[in-house]
């Protein structure tokens, strides 16, 4: 056996730490993928009710100190969808809306990298180093509509297409490696994952009734017990639908609040500005038939009238209301500066004519001394 060289030596070291290294980076730097479960275990969410799924990632790439991390959706995709190849989102993928803030409804998750500037905001944990990550997201039902980033809507039914968990790279940060999509199936869980909510009114579930038209048969201080009705017991009337907002508040660049009444429990709609100008949900109806939400108006959207629109119901639920300029561009319109812009041209105003002063008295002192240095050479002269 021949004995090692130092250049062998140091080759064996060095091939060594590479392996090394390797060993402790592939994971990170290569997505092994997906794995999404109910609380039954399996990659299904109900068609009609909502379902919590638990969605755990591993070979993510993870940043130390990295600007974003990854969003977590819900949605479809289709044809080149990733962004890194030149998909966004109301093209190439579609998912339930929700807002992109910390507390928001569950249908979106924000996972930071590790030590991250944006890491407070993260609602769904952070990427470990080793790649792995964890969190929940909730499932609205098989139809849900989405918002693209142009504005535009688009109503998405999972029984006819390819559903699923969505990540992609977040806060405009494009990362091929974290781009995933994992396929779930739509199917009937009630009873387990599921999360019930009242029949909408007019649906008879098995087992029993709901809505105001069944009040009859159902209220027991409205029919006695060998099934006439009590004298002066009234049956419960439907609640026309009606759609209100804060019309305050609806300025230009403003969030607009609104609310509904009397819509079918446990709907799920979605808020839409004239033809696509804005949007929000979903918002999922209670069981007294209301809801509230807040739709932000586009700094752009000009003076004059605007209509709000709900969908999903059986009939669009809508309102119009007048759309004002911001107080700035209103004060401008009118020639009628507001009180600051009024106080900030005082203090200017003030400021010139101090200048002026100033300068007037300097100027006159210029001439006093030129007439008092001439006249003294006069005298001089004479003398």
């Amino acid at each position: 056996m021949r004995p090692l060289t130092r250049s062998s030596v140091a080759a064996l070291l060095l091939s060594a730490l590479l392996s090394t290294a390797l060993l402790h980076t592939a994971p990170a730097s290569a997505a092994d993928g997906v794995v999404v479960a109910n609380p039954d275990g399996d990659a299904v969410v109900d068609p009609t009710y909502a379902t919590t799924l638990t969605v755990r990632g591993s070979g993510f790439q993870s940043v130390r100190g990295g600007h974003g991390g990854i969003y977590v959706f819900f949605g479809t995709v289709r044809g080149r969808w990733r962004p890194s190849q030149g998909g966004a989102s109301g093209s190439g993928y579609l998912y339930v809306p929700d807002s992109e803030s910390r507390e928001n409804q569950g249908y979106q998750r924000f996972v930071a990298f590790p030590g991250s500037d944006t890491a407070s905001s993260a609602n769904g944990g952070t990427i470990a180093a080793d790649g792995t990550w964890s969190t929940d997201i909730t499932v609205p039902g098989a139809l849900f509509q989405a918002v693209g980033r142009n504005g535009a809507v688009e109503t998405v039914d999972c029984r006819e297409v390819t559903c699923g968990v969505i990540t992609v790279g977040a806060h405009g940060v494009s990362n091929a490696t974290n781009e995933t999509f994992t396929p779930v199936r739509v199917a009937d869980l009630t009873g387990g994952g599921a999360t019930p909510t009242p029949a909408p009114t007019g649906e008879q579930p098995a087992g029993g009734t709901t809505g105001p038209e069944q009040a009859e048969s159902t209220d027991p201080a409205a029919v006695r017990g060998d099934g006439r009705r009590e004298r002066g017991a009234r049956p419960a009337r439907p609640v026309a639908p009606e759609l209100v907002v804060d019309r305050a508040s609806a300025s230009a660049g403003n969030a607009l609040a609104f609310a509904a009444t009397g819509l079918p429990p446990g709907t799920q709609v979605s808020a839409v500005l004239d033809d696509g100008a804005a949007a929000a949900g979903p918002f999922v109806v209670g069981a007294d038939g209301g809801l509230a939400g807040v739709l932000t108006l586009p700094p752009d959207l000009g003076p004059g009238t605007s209509e709000l629109r709900l969908f999903g119901l059986p009939e669009p639920l809508a309102v119009s209301f007048a759309v004002t300029a911001p107080a700035v561009e209103s004060a401008a319109a009118t020639g009628e500066p507001a009180a600051a812009t009024q106080n900030q041209a005082r203090v200017p105003s003030r400021a010139g004519l101090l200048f002026l002063a100033v300068g007037a008295l300097a100027l006159v002192l210029a001439l006093a001394r030129r007439l008092a240095s001439r006249r003294h050479a006069q005298v001089r002269r004479a003398g």
